[in-house]
């Protein structure tokens, strides 16, 4: 199915009297946990670690956390829904973290699967077979059952999942539909038919959407699994719910089956939560994390989604999400400096070394020793450990498993771990895997500096900024050393200024013709720009900038040492609103449950109307009929998925959106789009379902 816009960023009902919706966040640096009462207010909210390598981990400490901040003892048979948003699927594509899996291709020529980016994927099976179908439905081959059929046989032991993607599928599935129950005959592992996936035309696409989904039910599985064993260990019995890359819900067992569309669900929350916490329904929100920035806009109270599709890791799903740009960029962003010895912040992400120092204090005394030192070692502030209870896979290779076996459970400075930048990427793609963590400098330590962030260790944010600065004296052969204070106050600059620019770059993407070509604006605008996040005159005789014509949201835990001079620069009112900090878990629970439909209507031949409905075509001879016919299935079937996602009492609209052709003194219909959306509240426990 496809996914919906929902209507608005609000509850359309909330928990009963005596009732608690829990929302969830799972972060890249943070889980975050909120409860929701009657009121549709924050009663309590908490953070915890998250735990990549044993996310029950991270996710029991949040949970435990919340409900030990509820002053009812009782708290937890109160628990009526709980509903989780999560990076990790978007994660997944972007570290390009998949489970080897078989996609049959139907009908698809050599060029159709070039074009569909399949190959890119060495560790999976892709099996062109003979089959599908023409533009009109009717079917081009007979599907070879016996070459899939054989193809499961040999491959099966070696996938973990199978993904089905046919010639033409939305306009006739059957042989999708038949190719599932034939692997469903010989096998227990899932299936993923690309045309529930989206009923837009692009077979290559729909493939790839497929593909991906199949990939990434592993990583959903592991999630839900670990909510369900703390939700147990906590005695809550509750509907789970997952966020939805437009920002709606469905429930788990549902999300195992189309994973896909919880792409893009972490910052789908958060539009979701700034319009609920703030009420506003026109405004850009910045969610500003641990790993990155992403920024959003909302009109009339509807996030902006993106037409073509969700485009993450340079891969360009079918999935309907909200339109977000990403940048790495946030609290734990990587500080260090380039080759000509200039301050940069980012992309990748580091453990703090305040945090490290916290969690471990022993590592104090390097850094102590490493601060007076006027030679230093290479990646002087960086720090790796091996996460606990991992061990190294089978392939890693000569470089990976020298870095592996160079390190422990306990810190150790990385220039004893690698020599060289060859080491390093070795270090940091085990860092991608999960398998170890790689702390530096970051901006919540430049925050520790300063004095405006506190709960971890500020000495060793010192001593890190210390050495970041004899690093760049040494750099340039400078004889003025600068202060720990002057590079904490340098690298909150350059987080000010790429976090204006981020707003700037998305605010000018919807002005066709104004948008950036290659990353630039053209010679004015660029000046316009930098002068803008920079906060400088635009010229001697000339006072120009650009102004946001909106209010900027912020949220995130970092966003007060930095948005109230971000949205100075550009002009805006800033909103900052309470629990800001946990904002994506409260959109995981104010979103609602929404599920559309599409139906073609075209017309193959002259007064033949042939409706293309998902359990297959049906042809009339008055087009009345047949648009009334494709109404009525689409709600029908629109109805259906959003109870199965777990609306509670769902309601259904129908548009129809024509397209005429000319001919003779007349027009004639040449095809019609018809649209279901089916929207509700989530269903919770104790509700009656409708």
């Amino acid at each position: 199915m496809n996914a919906a816009t929902p209507t608005a960023p609000t509850l359309p009902d909330g928990p009963t009297a005596d009732t608690l919706w829990l929302g969830l966040d799972t972060g890249g640096t943070f889980t975050d946990a909120v409860l929701l009462d009657s009121g549709r207010r924050v009663v309590a909210s908490a953070k915890s670690l998250t735990t990549h390598w044993d996310l029950s981990i991270g996710i029991g400490g949040a949970i435990r956390a919340v409900l030990a901040a509820h002053p009812d003892p009782q708290v937890r048979s109160h628990v009526s829904l709980v509903s989780v948003s999560t990076t990790l699927a978007t994660n997944s594509v972007v570290e390009n973290r998949f489970s080897p899996i078989c996609t049959f291709l139907v009908g698809f020529d050599e060029a159709m699967i070039e074009r569909s980016g399949l190959r890119r994927d060495a560790g999976s099976v892709l099996v062109p077979v003979k089959g599908g179908h023409d533009a009109t439905g009717d079917e081009l081959a007979p599907l070879d059952e016996a070459a899939v059929l054989a193809a499961v046989a040999e491959c099966e032991a070696r996938v973990d999942a199978f993904a089905v993607a046919a010639r033409f599928s939305v306009r006739n599935p059957s042989h999708e539909m038949r190719l599932r129950q034939l692997i469903r005959s010989v096998s227990r592992k899932t299936v993923t038919c690309a045309h529930e996936l989206s009923s837009k035309l692009d077979a290559p696409r729909r493939a790839l959407t497929a593909a991906l989904n199949a990939r990434l039910t592993p990583q959903i599985r592991h999630l839900i699994e670990a909510l369900g064993a703390v939700l147990g260990e906590e005695s809550i019995i509750a509907p789970l719910m997952i966020v939805k890359g437009d920002g709606s819900l469905m429930r788990a067992d549902v999300a195992l089956e189309y994973p896909v569309e919880t792409i893009l669900s972490g910052p789908a929350a958060s539009v979701v939560g700034a319009g609920f916490l703030t009420g506003l329904a026109d405004f850009a929100v910045s969610d500003m994390g641990g790993t990155t920035t992403d920024v959003a806009v909302v009109s009339n109270g509807r996030p902006l989604i993106n037409d073509e599709g969700a485009l993450i890791g340079g891969w360009r799903t079918m999935v309907e999400a909200v339109d977000v740009r990403t940048t790495g960029l946030g609290g734990d962003s990587e500080v260090d400096f380039d080759r000509d010895t200039r301050l940069r912040v980012g992309p990748r992400k580091a453990m703090p070394l305040s945090l490290l120092a916290h969690q471990k204090p022993a590592i104090l005394a390097d850094l102590r020793a490493l601060a007076v030192q006027d030679r230093l070692p290479d990646f002087p502030t960086q720090y790796a450990f091996r996460n606990p209870g991992r061990i190294a896979p089978a392939h890693l290779d000569g470089l990976e498993l020298r870095a592996w076996d160079a390190l422990a459970e306990e810190p150790r400075r990385v220039s004893n771990v690698v020599r060289n930048l060859p080491g390093l990427a070795a270090l940091r793609r085990l860092a991608d895997a999960r398998l170890v963590t790689i702390a530096a400098f970051t901006p919540s330590d430049a925050m520790h500096v300063l004095g405006r962030q506190q709960g971890w260790c500020a000495e060793a944010s010192e001593l890190g900024a210390r050495i970041l600065a004899t690093q760049e004296r040494n750099g340039r052969s400078a004889d003025r050393m600068s202060t720990p204070t002057e590079i904490a106050e340098r690298t909150t600059e350059h987080v000010v200024r790429e976090s204006a620019r981020i707003i700037l770059a998305t605010a000018l993407a919807h002005d066709p013709g104004v948008e950036a070509r290659a990353g630039r604006f053209g010679i004015l605008g660029d000046r316009l720009v930098e002068d803008t996040i920079a906060g400088r005159r635009f010229s001697g005789l000339l006072d120009a900038r650009l102004a946001l014509a909106t209010p900027v949201v912020a949220i995130g835990a970092p966003v007060g040492a930095y948005y109230p001079e971000v949205a100075r620069r550009l002009g805006a009112p800033l909103s900052i609103p309470e629990h800001a900090a946990v904002c994506n878990a409260v959109g995981a629970v104010a979103g609602v449950v929404a599920q559309t439909v599409d139906i073609l209507v075209n017309q193959p031949t002259f007064k033949v109307f042939r409706v293309h409905d998902p359990a297959g075509s049906r042809d009339y001879e008055d087009v009345e009929e047949a648009l009334a016919h494709a109404k009525r299935v689409a709600a029908e079937l629109a109805l259906a998925a959003a109870r199965r996602a777990g609306a509670a009492d769902p309601h259904v609209e129908t548009s129809v959106t024509e397209r005429r052709a000319h001919m003779g003194a007349g027009d004639y219909l040449a095809e019609a789009h018809v649209r279901a959306t089916a929207t509700g509240r989530p269903l919770a426990g104790g509700d009656r379902a409708a």
